[in-house]
Order: C-alpha cells, then sequence, then structure tokens
C-alpha cells in the first residue's frame, strides 16, 4: 500500500472515531440507562434535546402495573419542582415538558412505581436544552464541510510528520473548511437555533464557538507559517493536534444557556 494512501486511511479513520464521539459525550444525546422493578430490567431513554412544541417524554414500560410521573423546573434555578403524572397507553408511560424558549433548558427526573418499589432515573437529573429547529440546507453543510477540515487537518499533520511533499496544500484545504464549516456556516445554524450568530469570545463563553475560533486561528497560523517556510512542518503537526484535541471537548458542552435567575 502506498504511504499516501495509508495516510487518508489513517485519517479517516480518525475523523470516523471523532465524529462518533462527538455525537455520544455531547449534552444534547440521549441519555440511557436501566430500572429493575418487579423483578424485571427495563430500558429507558431521555432526550436531551427538543425544538418545536412541548418536549414528549416516553418510557416503554410492559408492565401495566409500573406506574410513573415526571418532575423538572428550569435550569439552572432553585425552582419547586413541577410533578406530572405519566398516562399509559399500551406499553408506553407518556407525559411532556412545556416548550421553552430557544436556548432555556430544563432539568428533569421519571419517578417508577411499583406496588410499594420505587425507583428514580436518572440519579442527577437530565438537563434539556430547547431551540428553534435548524433547516437541513444549513445544517448538513455545517456538519459535513467541519468534519471535512478534521479530516485535511489529520491528513495535513500526518503528511508533516512524515515530512511529505504535499503539506502546504493540505494545510490550506484544512484551513478552508475549517473556516467555511466552523466561522460562516457555524454561525448560521446558531442564529436559526438560538437567534444569535456568535456567543464566544469576546461576547460569550459558548465552548463550541471558542474552540471553533481557536481552530482557525492555529491553521491561520500554520499556513502563515508553511507559506514562509516548507521547513516549518511541525506548526502543521501542532494545529493537527490541537484540532484532534478541540474535537475531543463534546459538542455543545456550555453552550448557550438562558440565565433565568440572575
Amino acid at each position: 500500500m502506498r504511504r499516501s494512501t495509508f495516510l487518508w486511511i489513517l485519517a479517516l479513520l480518525v475523523t470516523l472515531a471523532a465524529a462518533v464521539w462527538q455525537e455520544r459525550t455531547g449534552p444534547t444525546y440521549p441519555m440511557r440507562g436501566q430500572v429493575t422493578l418487579g423483578g424485571r430490567v427495563f430500558d429507558l431513554t431521555l432526550t436531551r434535546s427538543w425544538d418545536v412544541g412541548d418536549q414528549p417524554v416516553e418510557l416503554k414500560v410492559s408492565d401495566p402495573a409500573v406506574q410513573a410521573r415526571v418532575r423538572w423546573r428550569r435550569y439552572p434555578t432553585s425552582e419547586p419542582w413541577h410533578v406530572v403524572a405519566m398516562a399509559r397507553s399500551a406499553d408506553v408511560l407518556q407525559a411532556s415538558l412545556p416548550h421553552q424558549p430557544p436556548a432555556g433548558k430544563l432539568e428533569y427526573q421519571v419517578e417508577l412505581a411499583r406496588g410499594q418499589e420505587r425507583v428514580i432515573f436518572p440519579g442527577r437529573p437530565a438537563v434539556t436544552r430547547f431551540k428553534d429547529p435548524v433547516s437541513p440546507a444549513i445544517l448538513v453543510p455545517h456538519i459535513f464541510t467541519i468534519f471535512l477540515g478534521m479530516l485535511f487537518s489529520t491528513r495535513a499533520g500526518l503528511e508533516a510528520a512524515v515530512n511529505g511533499p504535499s503539506r502546504r496544500a493540505l494545510t490550506w484545504f484544512a484551513l478552508l473548511f475549517i473556516v467555511a464549516g466552523g466561522l460562516v456556516l457555524g454561525p448560521l445554524v446558531q442564529k436559526a437555533a438560538f437567534g444569535t450568530y456568535w456567543t464566544g469570545i469576546p461576547w460569550g463563553f459558548d465552548l463550541t464557538d471558542n474552540k471553533t475560533l481557536i481552530m482557525a486561528v492555529v491553521w491561520m497560523w500554520a499556513a502563515w507559517r508553511i507559506s514562509k517556510s516548507r521547513a516549518a512542518r511541525w506548526s502543521l503537526v501542532i494545529a493537527a493536534l490541537v484540532t484532534l484535541a478541540v474535537f475531543v471537548i463534546p459538542h455543545s458542552a456550555w453552550g448557550s444557556e438562558i440565565r433565568w435567575e440572575g
């Protein structure tokens, strides 16, 4: 296998791993777990992101003797909990959380009971964030482009590490896709979902915006370095490692949030 092909495969595997990691570790990824009642184990899933209307809470619990209720309150607050009984429809227990404005959050738990048995899931309340719907015409290109940036970032770093001849071209492709996906399409997604284009530095501390800015700046620096001297290959390795570190940070962590109190 040619070295170039091997490096592309390696870069693709790293990018796919980063994509899976981003999907499964973010604060909007559904919370899953198990509870045991009456000697039976039930798999439960709670959603942690919603857009249109009230957010449904649905639990598949086939035992008709099991009852449940939801308790919720705005997050972050110390308000009293609201408690809502869940209705049964065949094997599914159902309730809903009231719709909130974009960037509004609720924390919630479900309490299940079977006779004298009681169990609360999850032990630490799940936090769900509301947003406005985002058109796939914006969202899909944003996701695709930002991961192309990750792919070319990794490939440029690998090319530089082995002192390959294509590192300059790969650097400019990495910078192009990171800027397009993160600094052009990213703010359009943010505006559609939460009503504002940018909530990172200098106007806020949104971690997604700030880590995108860090990626763009570090690749601008790497592109400037490699344009001055082809010997500056370790700048590309550093930029690729910084980008990888950024993708390890869960997506939407420290994201847009209404501060209900204060």
